[in-house]
C-alpha cells in the first residue's frame, strides 16, 4: 500500500469516525451524569431525517442543522421525562426511542416525499461542503508532509472539525469546570450533590440536553455532511457502536477519540476489503466484509478493555429522602 493510499485509508477512517464520535460524546454526557442512554441510535436517527427533510425543503444546510438539534433534543426530553421525572427503566426508554424513530422517519417520509421513506437528494448547496485550509493547494507537492496536510487535514467539512475540537471542550467542561464536577458527581453520589443543596434533576436535564445537541450534530453530518439524503436506518447500529465506545474508552474524552477513530479504521477497512480473495478460500463474501467492524467490537470489548466501572448511581432513578 502506497503512501497516498495510507491517506485516502485515512481520510476515510476520520469521515467514518466522526458520526461515532459525536454519539459517543453524547453518551458521555447521559452517563456522567447517571442515566443510561441507549437511545443514541433513535436520536440520531430522528436528526438524520430532520435534517435531510429540511435541508431539501428550505435548501439551506444550516436549517437542517438547526431542525436535527432540535429534534434529536426533543427526543432526549422524552427520555429525560421517563428516567428522571416518571423514573422509569432507563434501558427500556431508550429502546422505546430507536423504535419509535425508526418507525416514525420511515412513515413522515413515505407521506412527505413519496420516496419509500427517503428524502430527495440534496444538491451541493443544500449539504456542507469541504472546507479547503490555508495553503492546502501550495503544500501538495512538499514531501510526506504535503500529502498529509493537504488531504487528511485539509478537505473536510466543518461538522467534522467541530466533532474533533469537541473532545478537548468535553474533556476541560468535565475535568476543570465546577459544572464538570458536579455532573461526574451526580453520577456517582446524588445523594450528597442533593444534601449540598443541588438539584439532581436539573443536572440531569442539562446533561440530556446536550447529549441531544450532540446526537443531532451526529444525524445531521450522517444525512447532510457525509451523506446526500436521508435512507431507511441510516445509522446502521453507529448508535450502539457508540456506546460500545463509550465503554471501551472508560467513560473518557480522549480515549473515546481514540477508540472511534479505530471503529471508523474498521469501517473503512471493510470497504476496502470488499471483493478480495484470499488463498484456498476464493472470494470473501460481502456479508463477512461487512461484519468485521462489529465482530472486532465484541472482540475488542470482550478481551482487551479491562474492567470497565460505569458511574456509581448509572441508572438508578434519585428519590429525594424526606
Amino acid at each position: 500500500m502506497t503512501y497516498l493510499e495510507i491517506l485516502q485509508l485515512g481520510d476515510s477512517s476520520i469521515r467514518m469516525a466522526v458520526p461515532l464520535l459525536l454519539a459517543c460524546l453524547a453518551g458521555l454526557y447521559s452517563e456522567r451524569s447517571g442515566i443510561i442512554d441507549i437511545g443514541l441510535e433513535g436520536k440520531m436517527l430522528g436528526a438524520a431525517f430532520a435534517a435531510a427533510a429540511t435541508a431539501a425543503v428550505t435548501g439551506s444546510p444550516w436549517l437542517g442543522l438547526l431542525a436535527a438539534m432540535l429534534v434529536s433534543t426533543g427526543m432526549s426530553m422524552i427520555h429525560a421525562i421517563a428516567s428522571i421525572n416518571m423514573r422509569g427503566n432507563q434501558v427500556i426508554s431508550g429502546v422505546a426511542l430507536n423504535f419509535l424513530a425508526l418507525g416514525v422517519t420511515i412513515v413522515l417520509g413515505d407521506a412527505w416525499f413519496r420516496r419509500g421513506g427517503n428524502t430527495p437528494n440534496l444538491s451541493s448547496a443544500q449539504r456542507f461542503s469541504p472546507i479547503e485550509l490555508p495553503f492546502a493547494t501550495q503544500m501538495q507537492d512538499v514531501p510526506i508532509v504535503g500529502p498529509l496536510y493537504a488531504q487528511l487535514i485539509s478537505g473536510h467539512n466543518i461538522l467534522v472539525y467541530a466533532a474533533f475540537l469537541a473532545v478537548p471542550i468535553t474533556a476541560y467542561i468535565l475535568f476543570r469546570t465546577r459544572f464538570g464536577l458536579r455532573l461526574r458527581a451526580v453520577g456517582e453520589n446524588p445523594t450528597a450533590l442533593d444534601t449540598a443543596g443541588m438539584s439532581v434533576s436539573w443536572l440531569r436535564y442539562q446533561a440530556l440536553i446536550i447529549t441531544g445537541l450532540l446526537c443531532g450534530v451526529a444525524g445531521a453530518y450522517l444525512s447532510t455532511a457525509q451523506g446526500a439524503s436521508f435512507t431507511d436506518n441510516m445509522t446502521a447500529g453507529r448508535g450502539f457502536i457508540a456506546l460500545a465506545a463509550l465503554i471501551f474508552a472508560k467513560w473518557k474524552p480522549w480515549p473515546a477519540l481514540f477508540t472511534c477513530l479505530l471503529f471508523g479504521f474498521l469501517s473503512a477497512l471493510q470497504i476496502r476489503l470488499q471483493g478480495l480473495e484470499l488463498p484456498f478460500i476464493g472470494q470473501v463474501p460481502v456479508q463477512a466484509v461487512q461484519a468485521l467492524p462489529y465482530v472486532l467490537t465484541v472482540v475488542l470489548l470482550a478481551g482487551f478493555i479491562g474492567r470497565a466501572v460505569a458511574p456509581k448511581a448509572s441508572g438508578e432513578p434519585y428519590v429525594k429522602e424526606r
